[in-house]
């Protein structure tokens, strides 16, 4: 499987690390239609800004896609552009494979008014000082996902990779659920990991498809 990457930063370097046929495309070497085009699947970690600019080229190269891109809004139309496409991509604020297995507890913690009258949430994140959005889309996923409202607080610091922390506050109980990436490696394995499967499984249908949903999909959960 042939990769292209668009972003070689600190997320984007570990999928070559990871990957050997890999070509990567930067602002010294910008990628066309035709180097899309021969790649079997775009791999990108740009930021959301920079990713929109790219989505015309993109889509008429039709190569799938897999975008860990964040802080922008999609294209109003983009599903049905893909579906009429026949075009495969897969999106993610965080390409985790562990954090679907979160998504499930967090999904289990949600059923929690059957069994208390009173609960009170909280959500923190914590990521390296580089990372422009705040709170991180994980974290807005997490309150998505756990169907209540909750205090949401994030801080920005050092290096950290990324950290997520979910509470439920109860008179006499109290639940925690935490998510810590130690390596970045583990986005970059997740992004090609869902590569992988839009480049071999034929009954992934096009559109605009969330990570999450695919791997619960292979996990049947």
């Amino acid at each position: 499987m042939k990769v292209g990457l668009l972003g070689a930063g600190k997320t984007g370097s570990k999928v070559a690390e990871l990957h050997t046929d890999t070509v990567i495309f930067t602002k010294n070497n910008p990628p066309t239609t035709a180097d899309f085009d021969a790649c079997d699947v775009v791999i990108s970690f740009i930021p959301g800004d920079i990713f929109l600019e790219y989505i015309p080229q993109l889509m008429k190269s039709k190569t799938p896609v897999v975008t860990g891109a964040t802080g922008f809004e999609w294209p109003a139309n983009i599903e049905k552009q893909l579906k009429d496409n026949n075009q495969k991509w897969i999106r993610s604020h965080n390409f985790s494979l562990g954090m679907n297995l979160v998504k499930a507890m967090i999904e289990v913690l949600a059923k929690v008014d059957q069994l208390y009258d009173k609960t009170s949430f909280s959500i923190h994140d914590i990521h390296h000082v580089h990372k422009k959005d705040a709170p991180s889309g994980t974290a807005l996923s997490w309150q998505k996902w756990l169907g209540h409202i909750a205090e949401i607080s994030a801080e920005r610091t050092g290096e950290v990779v990324g950290y997520h922390h979910l509470e439920m506050d109860s008179p006499m109980e109290k639940i925690k659920i935490t998510h810590e990436a130690k390596d970045r490696a583990i986005f970059a394995a997740g992004a090609l990991w869902a590569a992988q499967k839009i480049h071999n499984d034929q009954n992934i249908e096009a559109g605009l498809i969330d990570f999450d949903q695919l791997v619960q999909h292979y996990l049947n959960i």
